[in-house]
């Protein structure tokens, strides 16, 4: 039957398909992949073979064709079971794939998108820099025009993908940077392959609090020769294709919070009807009855909220920002909250991994900064509903 969450048939058996896969073949791996700190390559590939990697992109170009809702139910599935190595699927199937496939020309997506989409190749996103993160307008990295190609100088930090292993590159990405003739609010949107000269992988981000299955990277750009045909879009004209994908990103990142959420109430329920004290289940004790009860609530309350923000989200237009924002700023903190309030209905079991909850905890973090901070979701908040007479 047709519901908020499965709107579609065709959405509930996607759901069922990658529920069973990610408790059959993500969760058995992802503690030994979060203490290595390593992507799973292998497995990652395999979500490739369920058409997973291009699932918001067309047929024809080796996707699946599917829509947010359908990319929502994948990120929370995969988080609940490994948040790391779904931020990895999300940096490539949102970030790069969906982006390309949205902004990109024919030639461009005919090129890139079916190793994307199949897993051959490992795809990426570079925005952020050393020292612009959220002020994404303020990057430094640029791009000269040389003849029939553009030079590319500047450093991109904290790119997930960015190193597949340690010492090797991604494949391919997407870099935003500012052609040095132009306003300084104007943004472009290049192709980089690996073995691109003057394109290197700087350090590998160690020692994360959490995302550990999940590779962190500076890219470095040293008069990297980039050919014309590998701008995406007009020169200049990045900002709206980098606004519109930020809407499917930040929707996508509180699905990773919604399955983190959901995880935790499931095991602290689990917990606390068995674990005894005094004599009784701790679920009969009204301080835990609090953590369960309150926690269930607000998990409900968030997907709630990203679905129907989903439902409403074409993944080729630009809008819906004060409410993708929403979600992500609602969202990635709740999430962290359940998972705090998991350990403390586990107590010393939940400080320990065993039970996966402290996992879910530090992995919950990032979802309150990657992808934009609660911060900078609030000032857009405020700053589009300022504009606005009545909210309904």
């Amino acid at each position: 039957m047709a519901d908020l969450f499965n709107p579609t048939e065709e959405h509930k058996v996607l759901r069922d398909m990658i529920r069973s896969f990610a408790e059959r073949e993500v969760a058995p791996q992802a503690e030994e992949y979060d203490r290595s700190e390593k992507f799973n390559l292998e497995l990652f590939r395999k979500l490739g073979e369920l058409g997973l990697l291009g699932i918001t992109a067309p047929v024809e170009f080796g996707g699946s064709g599917m829509d947010a809702v359908a990319a929502v139910i994948a990120h929370e599935e995969l988080s609940a079971q490994d948040p790391g190595f779904c931020l990895a699927y999300l940096a490539h199937s949102m970030l790069f794939v969906n982006n390309l496939a949205v902004n990109g020309n024919d030639e461009q997506r005919a090129k890139y998108l079916p190793g994307a989409c199949s897993g051959e190749l490992v795809g990426g996103m570079c925005m952020s820099e050393p020292g612009a993160g959220t002020d994404v307008l303020g990057m430094s990295t640029v791009a000269t025009k040389d003849g029939d190609s553009y030079v590319l100088n500047g450093q991109k930090m904290w790119i997930t993908n960015g190193a597949i292993a340690e010492g090797e590159l991604g494949d391919v990405f997407l870099v935003y940077a500012k052609i040095d003739d132009r306003d300084s609010r104007d943004v472009s949107l290049f192709i980089v392959e690996k073995g691109m000269e003057g394109f290197e992988l700087g350090q590998k981000i160690h020692d994360k609090l959490g995302m550990r299955a999940s590779t962190t990277a500076e890219l470095v750009f040293d008069d990297c020769r980039i050919p014309a045909e590998n701008l995406v879009g007009k020169p200049g004209g990045a900002v709206k294709s980098m606004m519109r994908n930020l809407a499917i990103e930040r929707v996508t990142l509180a699905a990773m919070s919604l399955g983190i959420a959901r995880r935790s109430v499931e095991i602290m329920n689990s917990y606390a009807r068995e674990r005894k004290s005094f004599g009784k289940p701790i679920n009969r004790f009204g301080q835990i009855q609090r953590h369960i009860a309150e926690s269930y609530a607000e998990y409900m309350a968030g997907r709630s909220y990203v679905y129907n923000v989903a439902s409403q989200l074409e993944l080729d237009k630009f809008g819906h920002r004060i409410d993708s924002d929403g979600v992500k700023l609602y969202c990635s903190t709740m999430g962290k909250n359940v998972a705090d309030r998991a350990i403390q209905v586990l107590g010393g079991y939940g400080y320990v991994g065993e039970y996966h909850v402290e996992r879910l905890w530090r992995d919950a973090k990032l979802l309150e900064i990657g992808g934009g901070t609660n911060e900078a979701h609030q000032k857009n908040m405020t700053r589009d509903l300022s504009r606005l007479e009545k909210l309904v």
